[in-house]
């Protein structure tokens, strides 16, 4: 079992960056391929990068392809998502998710592959 924490979180001008951090717990967070996902108010859940275990492979949603960038520390059990370009409609709820694989290669991209969820970090995004 693992436990995510999220960090990095805040208000930003439009334009701006912010970083998100997140912590997990254990020794074999390299076993979980890892997901960031975001829930604005009034919408679902919706996937924004995922990252597979070695972090060789990521993979975006087109609305953040270009301005976000999705990286992990296996040795410091974190994994990173750069929020670069911050646009209002960024603003959400962001959470960080794991999913233990024996697939190196392989990315989740749907809610419901994920076994663990972080609490969540919010991010504004206004002037």
């Amino acid at each position: 079992q693992v436990q995510l924490v999220e960090s990095g979180g805040g208000l930003v001008q439009p334009g701006g960056s912010l970083r998100l951090s997140c912590a997990a717990s254990g020794r074999t967070f390299s076993r979980y391929a890892m997901g960031w996902f975001r829930q604005a108010p009034g919408k679902e859940r919706e996937f924004v990068g995922g990252i597979t275990r070695s972090g060789g492979g990521t993979h975006y949603t087109d609305s953040v392809k270009g301005r976000f960038t999705i990286s992990r520390d296996n040795a410091k059990n974190t994994v990173y998502l750069q929020m670069n370009s911050l646009k209002p409609e960024d603003t959400a709820v962001y959470y960080c998710a794991g999913h233990m694989t024996d697939f190196s290669g392989n990315l989740y991209t749907r809610a419901n592959d994920y076994d663990y969820w972080g609490q969540g970090t919010q991010v504004t995004v206004s002037s």
